[in-house]
């Protein structure tokens, strides 16, 4: 009996196929998997002869998907992605009795919204925490070849063909301009204060920034930048120890707002903060990741098993 060619796919093929569709170069690739460029590319030709249509398509030296490459590019990407599945889940432990949950942290998040948001498995027994850091970009890929079983971020994601994102708003909070208490008697009054205030800022690339500059936009107000900062942690210590006032969510000031050290000068209006969990389809899900996501978690008893990797904010 006849078995259909489709039937009889070369994953070798496929494999260099996906490896350079992602980094668009055959002789970055040919190095990077010790073949030669010439033996790449056959490979990838009988790839594209048993599926009948071309694969890619070249502009000027650049090598481009077709349309057809689009496509099968996706189904590469679920298969080699459940196959990293697959050895995460027979390696990692969630085919043992303890879970290991891996959460990525993007760096500019505040540390003490993850902090809270992750206390229920912190101490809690057969739960080993991971956390990482770093940029969005990095942490998502990561995600995407289940070395991360959650991001948590303060930007949403949309999901794509290749990247079948799931992206919950886990909280809405508003935003504060804090800084050392004021003088009884001499409360902030925004936005008139604004044009003498010294501000300590997120970034000009982010949301929050964003949803201020517009409200003063609208205000018809000015004000004197003292320091913008990406990162939420330096944020929060230099509106500990500059003098400047700093534009944030009260929880990444919650310890400096209780002990006194700082004061919420007002509510700022019309700008919030959005904190998210990401997730990304797969069938293999750590079991304390829907528990965590659900709320149906209470906070974890004793030390606990928590790994932090990467640099400390």
């Amino acid at each position: 009996m006849h078995t259909p060619a489709l039937r009889q796919l070369n994953y070798r093929h496929l494999h260099y196929f996906w490896a350079v569709a992602k980094e668009g170069n055959l002789t970055r690739v040919a190095t990077k998997l010790h073949v030669s460029q010439s033996a790449l590319s056959a490979q990838i030709r009988q790839l594209e002869e048993q599926l009948g249509q071309p694969l890619f398509e070249r502009e000027g030296r650049r090598l481009v998907l077709s349309e057809t490459g689009q496509l099968v590019l996706g189904f590469a990407e679920g298969i080699f992605a459940l196959g990293s599945e697959l050895v995460e889940a027979v390696s990692t432990g969630q085919t043992q009795a303890v879970q290991r949950l891996r959460v990525g942290g993007v760096a500019t998040l505040s540390r003490n919204f993850q902090e809270n948001f992750l206390r229920p498995v912190v101490g809690l027994d057969g739960v080993h925490l991971v956390h990482e850091s770093g940029s969005l970009e990095e942490l998502l890929e990561r995600l995407r070849v289940h070395r991360l079983d959650l991001v948590l971020s303060n930007s949403a994601v949309a999901t794509e063909i290749d990247r079948p994102w799931r992206c919950r708003r886990l909280a809405r909070q508003p935003v504060c301009l804090v800084g050392h208490p004021r003088p009884r008697g001499k409360p902030f009054r925004f936005p008139r204060d604004l044009a003498d205030a010294r501000l300590l800022l997120p970034g000009i690339g982010s949301d929050l920034r964003a949803q201020f500059d517009v409200l003063c936009e609208d205000l018809d107000v000015s004000y004197t930048l003292f320091a913008e900062v990406d990162d939420m942690a330096m944020l929060r210590l230099l509106a500990r120890d500059s003098g400047g006032i700093a534009l944030l969510p009260e929880v990444v000031v919650q310890d400096e707002l209780r002990n006194g050290i700082l004061q919420v000068y007002c509510t700022v209006p019309k700008v919030h903060e959005n904190f998210y969990a990401i997730t990304t389809a797969r069938r293999l899900q750590p079991p304390i990741l829907k528990q965590l996501l659900e709320g149906r978690l209470a906070a974890g008893q004793g030390a606990g098993s928590v790994r932090k990797k990467g640099a400390a904010r």
